[in-house]
Order: C-alpha cells, then sequence, then structure tokens
C-alpha cells in the first residue's frame, strides 16, 4: 500500500534539479542513487534523494508525534512536501504515550506508523521488541561524516552497536533560580549571618536544599523549590543525587548498587527536601509546574529547555529575572562531583513495518539536518531544544532561550551522563519510581524501598537474559564522560 500523494508538476522538479545540480556543481546532473551526501545544504540533498526514489509514485507517510511538538514538526513537514511532493501525514499523541503506542501497533501489526519521535529513553526496549529499523546501513550510504561532529549529544541513537534514529532534542536537566531572591540584600545578609558564607548558586544538593529550606515561608506565601514529586518525573532527581555521591547504578556484572549506604542517604535527603517545595508539587506534571513557578513566588526548579521557552514568554512574571546552572553536585573524596543528566529527548526513528524505510529515512536524515533542525528548535513554544553547535549561534534561538539560559544549556549538554539506555529500562525505573513514591507517602523507610527495588532489578535482569544485560550495561558506562565515570565507585574493571 502506498500512502495517498500529490504529483508535483513538471515545473516544480525542473526547478528542484537545478538547484540540487547548482550546490552539487552541475546544473543537469541528479543524485545518484546511494551517494554519500554532502554537509552542505543537507536539507536540499535529502529531499532531492527521497524525490528520485519516489520517482512519479503517489508517496505518503505517517508520522506519530508528541502533542506540543507540532510547531517544530509541521515547518520541517512542510520543507519536505514542498521539495519534493511526498506527503507526511502527523498523527499527535499524548507525551507519555508515545512508546507504548509504538509498541502496541507493533504487536498488532497495524502498520500505521513509518516515522515516530518516541522518547530517547525507550529506543533500546524498542528495539529489542523489533519495532524499529535498524538505520545503520542506510547512516553508512548516506550520512555525512561531519553531522554528528558538531552534535552535543548522540549517544541515545544507538543501542547495541546498531543505530536507530537521529536524535531531536536536547533534554539535558537544569537548574532555575529565582535571581532578584538570590541578589536580594537582605536574603544576601541573613543567609551569611546564618551559615556563615554568602549566597550563591548552590554547588551541592545538601547547599541546595539549604537554600530551599531557608527561603521557604509558607505563610508569607513564599515557597523553596518547584522539584517534581510525581512518579513519571522523582526518579529522575535521585538519579542525579545518586550519582553526584560517586556510585554507578549497577556494578561490573550487573549487581544493582542502589541500596546502599549512597543511594539510602539520597533518598532520604529527598524526602526532606520535599518539605520545602510548594503545596501542588506532589500531584503536579510538566505543565503545571511551568505554571507554578512562571508565578515568581518559587525560589527554585528544575527542567529542560522547554521550561526556559514558558518562562521567557509574555505570560511568566520570571521572564529576565532568573539565573541557571547544572544540577548540583556531590563531594567525592574531597571534591566536587557534578553529574549533569541528559533524560528525556525525542529521536527520529523509523518503524520496522514501514513500506518506504529508505524514503522515511530521508525524511529523518532532512529533519536533523543543520538548516531543519535549527528551524525547528526556533520555534517558540515548541518542545525540541537545541543539541547541535550550529543552534547556538541562531538569533531566533537565543531570542526564544535567552543568551544565559544556551550558555548553561550547552555546558550541560558538553557534560552530561545518560540516562539507562538498557532493554528494560521501563521496569528497571518504574520499580525504582515506585519505591521512591512508597517513601514520600510514609508507607516505608529509605532502606526497605530500595532493597525492594534492588530485587526487582534482579529480576529484571534476570529475566531479559543476565549475560547479555551485562554487556548492554558494560557498553553504557563507556558513555559516561570519562571524568564522571572515573571517579564513580567500584572503579571499572579492565575488560
Amino acid at each position: 500500500m502506498i500512502r495517498g500523494a500529490r504529483i508535483p508538476g513538471l515545473d516544480r522538479r525542473q526547478f528542484l534539479q537545478s538547484t540540487v545540480g547548482a550546490v552539487l556543481g552541475s546544473a543537469s546532473c541528479p543524485l545518484l542513487a546511494h551517494a554519500k551526501l554532502p554537509m552542505a545544504n543537507l536539507d536540499r540533498m535529502s529531499a532531492e534523494q527521497a524525490r528520485n526514489l519516489a520517482m512519479e509514485r503517489q508517496v505518503g507517510l505517517r508520522l506519530l508525534i508528541p502533542n506540543g511538538s507540532q510547531g517544530n514538526v509541521q515547518p520541517v513537514v512542510s520543507a519536505f512536501e514542498e521539495m519534493t511532493g511526498i506527503t507526511i501525514e502527523t498523527i499527535i499523541t499524548a507525551v507519555d504515550d508515545i512508546n507504548t503506542k509504538l509498541m502496541l501497533d507493533h504487536m498488532a501489526a497495524s502498520n500505521s506508523y513509518d516515522l515516530a519521535l518516541p522518547a530517547t529513553f525507550g529506543i533500546p526496549e524498542l528495539a529489542e521488541a523489533g519495532v524499529l529499523k535498524d538505520l545503520s546501513e542506510l547512516v553508512r550510504r548516506y550520512e555525512p561524516k561531519e553531522l554528528r561532529e558538531t552534535s552535543l549529544y548522540a549517544i541515545g541513537d544507538s543501542y547495541d552497536g546498531r543505530i536507530y534514529g537521529y536524535q531531536t532534542d536536547g533534554d539535558a536537566y537544569l537548574m532555575f533560580y529565582n535571581k532578584p531572591w538570590l541578589d536580594d540584600a537582605d536574603n544576601q545578609r541573613r543567609y551569611a549571618d546564618r551559615f556563615g558564607y554568602a549566597l550563591g548558586i548552590p554547588e551541592t544538593w545538601q547547599e541546595l536544599d539549604q537554600q530551599m529550606a531557608f527561603f521557604h515561608e509558607p505563610d508569607k506565601g513564599q515557597f523553596g523549590g518547584a522539584l517534581f514529586r510525581t512518579a513519571s518525573y522523582v526518579v529522575w532527581e535521585w538519579w542525579i543525587r545518586f550519582h553526584a555521591k560517586g556510585y554507578w547504578p549497577f556494578n561490573d556484572d550487573m549487581s544493582p548498587m542502589i541500596d546502599g549506604e549512597a543511594g539510602v542517604t539520597a533518598l532520604e535527603e529527598l524526602v526532606t527536601a520535599s518539605q520545602s517545595l510548594y503545596p501542588k508539587a506532589p500531584t503536579a506534571g510538566l505543565f503545571e509546574n511551568w505554571q507554578a513557578y512562571a508565578r515568581g513566588d518559587i525560589y527554585c526548579n528544575i527542567g529542560w529547555g522547554g521550561t526556559q521557552k514558558h518562562l521567557n514568554g509574555p505570560t511568566s512574571r520570571l521572564r529576565g529575572k532568573l539565573a541557571f546552572s547544572n544540577p548540583p553536585g556531590g563531594i567525592v573524596d574531597g571534591e566536587k562531583l557534578v553529574t549533569p543528566y541528559f533524560n528525556w529527548g525525542w529521536d527520529y526513528v523509523v518503524t520496522k513495518q514501514s513500506l518506504e524505510p529508505e524514503i522515511a529515512y530521508l525524511f529523518a536524515l532532512f529533519a536533523s539536518s543543520p538548516e531543519q533542525s535549527t528551524r525547528s528548535v526556533s520555534d517558540p513554544e515548541g518542545y525540541f531544544d537545541p543539541h547541535r553547535a550550529e543552534h547556538y549561534e541562531d538569533d531566533r534561538i537565543i531570542e526564544a532561550y535567552t543568551e544565559p539560559f544556551l550558555a548553561a544549556h550547552r555546558s550541560c549538554m558538553r557534560s552530561a551522563i545518560p540516562d539507562l539506555y538498557l532493554n528494560g529500562q521501563g521496569e528497571y525505573f518504574g520499580a525504582l519510581s515506585e519505591g521512591i513514591m512508597a517513601v514520600l507517602k510514609g508507607r516505608v523507610d529509605a532502606e526497605q524501598a530500595l532493597r525492594q527495588a534492588s530485587k526487582q532489578w534482579t529480576l529484571t535482569t534476570h529475566r531479559l537474559g543476565r549475560q547479555r544485560q551485562q554487556a548492554q550495561w558494560r557498553t553504557l558506562m563507556t558513555k559516561y564522560p570519562t571524568n564522571i565515570a572515573n571517579r564513580l565507585k567500584p572503579r571499572r574493571t579492565a575488560g
């Protein structure tokens, strides 16, 4: 089945061929099949190759996207359609449902999608289930070698030595601070009197927790923080707190490390910090979090570039009043350890069931080109955040985010630890999240919760195949920034 599309007219075809030919140096020479594409004008090159493959057929693709990303995706889709005559239908689904929809569609053999934008952390599980097409061969055929050289984060694109996608969103976690509160002379004096040193951007989680407690005065309508406390999101904060204490979550043989002293202390500190959050934090999702913090009565928040787009918008009382930094770190062996974290992001992938996988791949390459990805990220309302070096120089992107934010974001992207890119990520994090929530609700203590989560992790590893999981974990360990990996315990063993 070929999904309906229009056939472009002769004049448009002649125009496109002459445009691409001019770039290649020959106005009459179309691209050769399977030619390695040049970096210059990569979007035009990808579009012309897709057009050549479609020939005069009526070709249409279907793209599954998360709700809220329409402003990022639609301009790119329109440009591709204009250049190729190939239509792309976008299907919108809830942010938290997209990976599940892909899995269910594959199981039902419905063939509903050619392309999708799943959350990056779900790629290993989708790949293991056979949902995604291995793009490695197409990458070798078409992708310019320079494309990944200016990508700040591409770790999540590959799994088990194969490439499955193109990162299109730079979701590194950052901290946001109410700068007028930090700069206030009275706050500065009171803080120094109480703690013996100056008030400033906190360098450790302990210092952040102390500052949130300092600013938390509910009787005055003033709150210390807006950190997430829902089951879906709270695990990410614990993950950073734990790594900042200097430990791997597994040792080399995949035995869990999360229920040791470092993990228990990290969870106990997270629970204590929860006392300094605004009242609706236990139930607030992503958009509620943004709206609450934008009121200006909360000291700090944690989030992504999408958070900043909202806070830099016309309805925010904090516009132009924020300071930014990496998430806090910890003190390990007497020295500070900071572990920035890439914990979400969206990836362009091609489904294994697509009837037009090569054309679908070429659209993904088109959308990931410097030209089109810059257009995509510059949308002031969309989710997609900078992830290529070129993005940080674009005036539209600077206006949407501000230069101070982009400086902090770029630093975080360059040094971020990866998410748990393993098959079963949802099970591992689900068990951990369940334990954290049980502690927050007072049902068990931190030690009991993490001991149970650790047991669940061990069962998941055995169910999925211990030897295979070990191999994947050891590969993932090599993808941590070297300066961080070398300081985590237990030290990595050779081989």
